[in-house]
């Protein structure tokens, strides 16, 4: 069994994509998976069991990142094709079975949208991959018998962060002695760049040695080990957003101007903090300190 899986560009689409491979690996133990997936998500398949190889689709002017697949894939024999995409390539090449996802917005959680593909409701939920190295990793990235709490800063798009000063007092109220987690330490993430670093700056600065900067120091699956060891994961709507629930870490997704109905945190444990009159595009500021610590309090509960 070889199976073709065209997936997304972005960490947060290709995340809530390994739910539907989590299902096919189990439909067919023995299948072969070649990965299509843009750059920034190649750590998201990178322990994925089953996987034969990635193909990197990096865009390209006039679309000819599609010509590069082909000459990658175009010419091999596929038992399923599968394109999340919706793009006219699984029609293109020699498959037995094609499963394409329609383009356009559609109603509802992406979840959903994917399980549609194959008939599965409830939708199958993402998983993270990571490996012993990786867990071992994140066990001297964040020593101690202590809670951890993740906190997720950044984004890829400012409109969508949360003031850092309210991350500071969120986490100061968690960690506090009569709080949920007393004696908690910060994890903060974010993603490579100087644009994440200057978003998490002012959080590590308030923050101090109780916070441990990972902001575009670790891989993909080392972050989700990372994840797996917080006892909670507090975040913007973002790609690491997403790998936490995945872990099944408690994961509270802040929300303002995003789709918070197609894009919440799909995971055993999520939550979402919502901003009055969201998804506006000014609408972040408004999310308040103590409507994030409720969704907070009623998640580790």
């Amino acid at each position: 069994m070889r199976i073709l899986f065209i997936t997304a560009t972005r960490i947060g689409d290709a995340v809530l994509s390994t739910g539907l491979l989590d299902h096919l690996i189990r439909r067919w133990p023995q299948a072969k998976i070649v990965i299509a997936c843009g750059p920034a998500a190649e750590g998201v398949f990178a322990r994925m069991p089953n996987r034969a190889w990635t193909i990197l689709l990096t865009k390209r002017r006039l679309r000819l990142h599609w010509l590069d697949l082909w000459r990658e894939a175009g010419l091999e024999r596929w038992d399923m094709v599968v394109d999340l995409r919706g793009s006219a390539f699984a029609w293109l090449v020699r498959a037995k079975r094609r499963v394409v996802m329609r383009g356009g917005r559609q109603p509802g959680h992406r979840l959903g949208h994917l399980g549609k593909l194959f008939g599965l409701e409830p939708p199958p939920l993402p998983v993270a991959w990571f490996n012993a190295a990786d867990r071992a990793r994140a066990a001297t990235l964040l020593p101690g018998e202590g809670p951890w709490i993740g906190l997720g800063p950044t984004a890829n798009w400012d409109r969508k962060v949360w003031p850092a000063d309210r991350f500071v007092a969120l986490f100061e109220r968690l960690s506090a002695p009569d709080g949920p987690l007393p004696g908690a330490r910060a994890a903060i993430l974010g993603g490579p760049g100087a644009q994440e670093a200057a978003m998490a700056a002012p959080v590590l600065a308030a923050l101090g040695d109780r916070a441990v900067d990972l902001v575009g120091r670790i891989a993909l699956p080392e972050a989700a080990a990372v994840l797996a060891r917080c006892a909670l994961f507090v975040g913007n709507d973002s790609g690491l957003m997403h790998l936490s629930a995945a872990t099944g870490t408690p994961t509270l997704g802040l929300f303002g101007p995003s789709r918070v109905e197609e894009y919440a945190p799909a995971g055993r444990r999520t939550a979402t903090a919502i901003a009055p009159g969201a998804p506006a595009l000014d609408s972040m500021p408004g999310l308040t300190l103590e409507a994030a610590l409720a969704a907070a309090r009623g998640l580790l509960a």
